[in-house]
């Protein structure tokens, strides 16, 4: 009889008692931090992603990731005929086409990277940009200066009003899928390695995410030194946009 329930309690577990226990699970999140389905020990977001998308469907709608697609798939050829390649160096441009395999993908820790990189970047061009509707024209900061401009084509212009919508974007994405801490610690070699680029890239007249200087080229300090400096503030702000959605989307247990 000893051996017998001996065996009872090592049998494999029926598919209701596997059933009850994803439920059971389910109901204890965000408090336990890992959890047990099948033998297998999963961290807190993964297995989210693994129930959400066995019960309810894809974390990332259908219906987004095609819209996402076709809007990348009209800016692409748009900004090449307009800018050429070197262009896509800019971060928002890198964020874009990032968040699009970040929706595909569900990835969070892409989505995370995506996100650090530019939602607090981006509200300086949304801030100048609300500042030129006021303004009715170019604005003291002249970051959307080119918005403006009728050598530009019309359509491309149109295309750049993406930048309102981006940060909402990638943050409402890193709720869905979650947010990846371990991001920040890729995404600034990856950040870094972009700005380099774009110095030995750009020229001082297309100045890539301002290597070159603030909104032109600058005349103060080598430009070696000023390259120096754009890493410096770039990774400060990077590591304020990290510490910002951790706290953030940690209170309501969005972090893997």
């Amino acid at each position: 009889e000893l051996l017998d329930n001996g065996r009872q309690r090592h049998a494999a577990p029926s598919a209701a008692g596997r059933w009850r226990r994803i439920q059971d699970s389910r109901r204890q999140w965000p408090l336990a931090p890992r959890n047990l389905v099948g033998g297998t020990r999963l961290s807190e977001a993964p297995f989210r992603r693994l129930l959400v998308t066995c019960m309810e469907g894809p974390l990332i709608p259908r219906w987004y990731k095609l819209s996402y697609l076709v809007f990348v798939a009209g800016l692409v050829p748009a900004y090449t005929l307009e800018y050429g390649l070197v262009n896509f160096l800019w971060f928002s441009n890198v964020a874009l086409i990032g968040g699009l395999l970040a929706a595909w993908l569900e990835s969070p820790r892409l989505a995370s990277m995506m996100a650090i990189s530019v939602v607090l970047l981006e509200m300086v061009w949304v801030f100048d940009f609300l500042l030129s509707l006021a303004l009715l024209g170019p604005t003291p900061l002249g970051v959307v200066d080119y918005m403006y401009n009728p050598e530009i084509a019309l359509h491309v212009r149109l295309f750049s009003l993406y930048h309102l919508l981006l940060p909402l974007v990638l943050v409402w994405m890193v709720w869905r899928l979650g947010y990846d801490p371990t991001a920040w610690r890729l995404w600034v070699p990856t950040g870094c390695v972009i700005l380099l680029v774009s110095f030995l890239l750009s020229t001082p007249e297309r100045n890539i995410n301002w290597v070159w200087g603030p909104g032109g080229v600058q005349e103060w300090t080598s430009p070696y030194v000023w390259l120096g400096v754009t890493v410096v503030v770039c990774v400060s702000v990077w590591w304020l946009t990290h510490r910002v959605l951790l706290t953030g989307l940690r209170w309501f247990g969005r972090t893997g």
